[in-house]
């Protein structure tokens, strides 16, 4: 099967060498790296390390995402896999997450930071806790039960078309999951290492402001697909 990693990226030009050096290059078949209006050199140094380099003008965290989605739209993947540019995940762990939908067991494959212990300063007080409440809630709402919203994560390219996903910013991870949860993906968690970020502090849970910002947004999503959208039926993914 052949893999895309997509990279979003912003002001990250202290740890993108790192991620993008120690993903598993056998087995990839091209790195997006997409620059959500760096003003360091995020993207040069994401391009002498062997990346493709795309720009994503409409700032957010799923804008990013989704302007690396429209270039590998153009030659598609069997396989996607979205990875944060602050080298708190493992990329070396790739070949672990992708496991499960190469053998067919699950379309949807989430990186667990939860399931297994991890460095005291891993995650923030405000990570941690947000965290829990809204696996909290997608497991009560929606009887999905996720353990983590963890951001390195692996899907079937034709189920991810299918989700239309449309988030632009911090509600990018929790619309995956409650969309595949609806839509009846089959998916699993493997869990990952995961460690205080190289450099700098996070852009979401580094300040009082985005913390609030990205919790609004989860809840909402979560109360919007949890309580008024109406279930899919019929629906039916090849998982080949």
């Amino acid at each position: 099967m052949t893999i895309d990693v997509v990279i979003p990226a912003y002001n990250e030009e202290g740890s993108i060498e790192a991620v993008i050096a120690a993903l598993p290059r056998e087995c990839v078949r091209r790195v997006i790296v997409a620059d959500n209006n760096s003003r360091d050199a995020t993207a040069e140094r994401a391009r002498s390390a062997g990346a493709t380099v795309v720009p994503a003008p409409v700032q957010g965290y799923g804008s990013a995402c989704l302007a690396g989605l429209a270039v590998i739209a153009l030659d598609p993947p069997d396989i996607v896999v979205f990875i944060d540019a602050d080298f708190s995940d493992d990329p070396t762990q790739l070949t672990m997450l992708v496991e499960p939908i190469i053998t067919g067991r699950a379309q949807m494959v989430i990186g667990s930071r939860t399931l297994k212990p991890q460095p005291r300063d891993a995650f923030t007080p405000q990570q941690y806790y947000g965290n829990k409440l809204a696996c909290f809630l997608m497991r009560h709402l929606l009887n999905a039960r996720y353990t983590d919203l963890g951001p390195f994560r692996a899907i079937q390219w034709n189920a991810l078309q299918w989700l239309k996903m449309s988030d632009p910013n911090y509600g990018w991870t929790v619309e995956m999951q409650i969309k595949a949860a609806r839509a009846g993906l089959t998916w699993e968690e493997v869990a990952v290492d995961y460690r205080p970020r190289l450099t700098g502090k996070s852009k979401i849970s580094g300040s009082l402001v985005g913390t609030f910002r990205a919790g609004y947004k989860i809840l909402l999503l979560i109360a919007r697909y949890g309580f008024f959208a109406p279930k899919p039926t019929g629906v039916t993914l090849n998982r080949t």
